[in-house]
């Protein structure tokens, strides 16, 4: 496992809660890896956006999809932006409200991002989108046609600038004037996972789907 570390910058500086935080790499690909959906913040027009994005995340890059009539994706190049990915582990019901809390991880990503021109690499890109949310898909469905492509915006932004912060466990009040209450207390679990696969009404019967999406049934994103 990488023991590398990010750069520290001010917007990645860990402040509150630093026992929660890390700048290993390999924490930040662990994130990253679980899923596939990230929030987009930006700056347009002098007003905050954050818009939900697909990603696909290649060595030190991360891939971000839209369309180009998206003003968030069209401003973005021209601006720093942040990128979250957050994933729900639980919730932690403590014995006071206060206590309460939510294990969770999140992986927060500064920079400013590159609009994909290059047809090569905005091939590159989709297809690391694709295998990122539902792997072997791109070699099974049709690729997209040169008009499909004008109509799609890639962004790419370096992982140069980042930080994770997370959080596991029981409640914080075990130990408190509070673990005399006799109350109940402790985590309820939250699992994200897919289901089984529901078949297009427009398809012929007894197409089956194929076996890689088939075999995802049950399982986490990041499996």
């Amino acid at each position: 496992m990488s023991t590398a570390e990010s750069d520290v910058t001010e917007r990645t500086r860990l402040r509150r809660l630093r026992e929660q935080g890390s700048h290993r790499r390999a924490d930040l690909d662990a994130v990253l890896a679980a899923g596939f959906l990230c929030h987009l913040g930006v700056v347009v027009d002098g007003t905050p956006m954050v818009v939900p994005t697909a990603y696909g995340v290649d060595g030190d890059r991360l891939y971000l999809h839209g369309s180009v009539a998206g003003r968030s994706l069209v401003r973005a190049p021209d601006a720093t932006v942040c990128v979250t990915v957050t994933h729900v582990d639980g919730l932690v019901l403590a014995r006071s409200v206060f206590e309460h809390g939510v294990n969770y991880r999140c992986a927060m990503v500064y920079g400013v991002p590159r609009l994909v021109t290059d047809p090569e690499e905005k091939l590159r890109g989709l297809r690391v989108l694709t295998e990122q949310s539902a792997p072997g898909q791109w070699e099974y469905a049709r690729k997209p046609s040169r008009k499909e492509l004008a109509a799609t915006a890639l962004l790419v932004l370096d992982l140069t600038e980042a930080s994770v912060k997370t959080r596991s466990g029981p409640p914080d009040d075990g130990d408190s004037e509070d673990a005399a209450l006799g109350l109940w207390a402790g985590v309820l679990p939250v699992v994200t996972a897919f289901g089984e696969p529901v078949t297009d009404p427009a398809l012929s019967e007894g197409l089956a789907p194929p076996a890689h999406v088939a075999s995802r049934a049950g399982r986490a994103a990041g499996e």
